[in-house]
């Protein structure tokens, strides 16, 4: 109770920030090494993406962002370039919901020969309708896990490799939600999750990203095993105006401001 009421009133926390703090805060003092960072970025046009993209971007960082729409990507690059002349942003198409697509945008990175240090798996998409991957996948878990899953796999040895020649820890970050709580143990179903009559898109999203959590736990014991100098976590980032929210107000965001405020 005593965080909950902390949060909600912005107080600052151990490490100085609060629900308050903006990117910028919290990265004005951080060190970035004199070598070029690279970092790509799930889901840059709009919301948490585009202000980790123009943030990152202005501390240096060479920023890729791995988007589904490269309009408005460009429009994302040209302010952040406006605002910052010397940031290094590189766009590339991806649809997370297709794994071919996903396959052909590792392939597209890995031929510019640029090194790995951090990977923002940030995209995500909630749908109140079953739907369907081209490959014929629930389109929520196809997005906002396996889309994720297959590019971090793919792009595993590049970020291991950048990570042991340059002495800078890797860092790889799932987005996740603190929804994945809805999920019980006993209703990871998916033949519940298809029911055609019955499906619900808030409780397919939860599914998404319990997942998204698993993957990080996963992973980050195989890391560990590999003595990889590489982590993986996964982050609830709070109630943030993203396009999810605005275009789903009130089908469960009233439900998880009350779990968020419950679980910090």
């Amino acid at each position: 109770m005593k965080g909950t009421l902390r949060y909600l009133a912005g107080i600052a926390g151990p490490n100085g920030f609060g629900s308050r703090s903006t990117a910028e805060q919290v990265t004005q003092h951080s060190f970035f090494p004199c070598s070029h960072l690279t970092a790509i970025i799930t889901g840059g046009t709009s919301g948490i993406g585009a202000e980790t993209a123009r943030v990152l971007a202005k501390r240096g960082v060479r920023v890729v962002m791995a988007v589904r729409d490269m309009k408005k990507a460009e429009m994302v690059k040209e302010r952040i370039v406006k605002e910052n002349p010397e940031a290094d942003i590189r766009l590339f198409e991806i649809d997370l919901s297709s794994l071919s697509s996903v396959a052909r945008f590792c392939s597209q990175f890995l031929s510019q020969d640029l090194p790995l240090n951090i990977l923002i798996n940030n995209a995500g998409v909630f749908s109140p309708n079953l739907e369907f991957s081209e490959e014929k996948i629930e389109l929520t878990f196809a997005t906002n896990f396996l889309g994720h899953y297959l590019l971090t796999e793919m792009l595993m040895k590049k970020m291991i490799d950048t990570a042991e020649k340059s002495g800078i820890e890797g860092r790889i970050i799932n987005l996740s939600s603190v929804i994945h709580s809805w999920v019980k143990p006993d209703c990871f179903s998916f033949p519940k999750l298809l029911h055609p009559i019955r499906y619900n898109g808030t409780r397919a999203y939860a599914h998404s990203k319990l997942a998204t959590i698993l993957h990080a736990k996963a992973l980050s014991k195989q890391l560990k095993d590999r003595n990889a100098n590489v982590t993986i976590n996964a982050v609830h980032p709070g109630i943030v105006k993203t396009g999810i929210i605005r275009a789903h107000k009130g089908l469960f965001t009233g439900k998880v401001k009350l779990f968020n405020h419950t679980y910090i």
